[in-house]
Order: structure tokens, then C-alpha cells, then sequence
């Protein structure tokens, strides 16, 4: 069971570990022992997780997320299989945390008249910056 704190947890039941051979680091120890985990969790079939939540995780724009709605967490830093899959939980425990959270709206504001003359003062003044280059190296020829 992964605990997110504020009383929810995940159960282990919908958690589903594959153990997979890594590449990188290990020498001739790495063709043999799958230490490599990959950890999925089906968020849209999740009971653990209430509905704002869930529809935040599926709602991000992420690439671990399949169509199907299923999170799929790959850890190989590490040598050995299991600080990985410690990693891979620690992970998927910070993801569901950032969705616990609920955005702050953002409030349409509009530009004020100062911002506005500020913002054209300094375009006139590029402009004139500009203008002045140009007819200087025509003069040049």
C-alpha cells in the first residue's frame, strides 16, 4: 500500500510490478538479473482515488499516461531491484500528491492605460532607433 497522506492510500491490488532487465550500469550482472521495475497503476479504474483527483491525473498532459488511462512508471537508476522499486512508488506517490491539490483559477485581468502607453512609448522609441540606423547607412554609400 502507497500512503499519500491526508487519508488516501493506494492499495497494493491495483498496483501491477513487471520486472524488467536494464540497461546502463551493472557490468555482466545486468544481462542477467531484471532489475529494471515498471510499475503501472490504472487511474481511470481506480477505486482508491476520489473522482477530482482522478480526473486531474487524466486531464495532464503527460507521456506515462496511456489512452487507456493507465500510468506507467519505468525506474532503472539504481542497480538493484529493489531501491527501484522503491523509486518507482516514491514517484507515482509524488504524482497522485501534485493532483491532491487543486488549482488556483486565474482571474482575467486587462492591461492598464499606463501599461498601454508604456508599451507604445517604447515601440515608438525602437522605432526610432531603428529608423536611424537605416538612413545612416544609406548616407554611408
Amino acid at each position: 500500500m502507497i500512503d499519500l497522506g491526508s487519508g488516501l492510500a493506494i492499495p497494493e491490488d491495483e498496483l501491477v510490478e513487471r520486472f524488467v532487465r536494464a540497461a546502463g550500469p551493472g557490468g555482466q550482472n545486468v544481462n542477467k538479473v531484471a532489475s529494471a521495475v515498471e510499475l503501472r497503476f490504472d487511474v481511470a479504474a481506480s477505486r482508491a482515488l476520489p473522482d477530482a483527483v482522478r480526473a486531474r491525473l487524466l486531464a495532464r498532459r503527460d507521456r506515462r499516461l496511456t489512452d487507456e488511462g493507465v500510468l506507467v512508471i519505468q525506474a532503472n537508476r539504481f542497480r538493484d531491484q529493489a531501491r527501484n522499486r522503491e523509486d518507482a512508488r516514491a514517484r507515482l506517490a509524488e504524482i497522485v500528491r501534485a493532483a491532491l491539490s487543486v488549482p488556483k483559477r486565474r482571474v482575467a485581468t486587462k492591461p492598464t492605460r499606463a501599461s498601454k502607453e508604456r508599451r507604445i512609448e517604447a515601440k515608438k522609441t525602437r522605432s526610432a532607433i531603428k529608423r536611424v540606423r537605416n538612413t545612416r547607412s544609406w548616407s554611408s554609400e
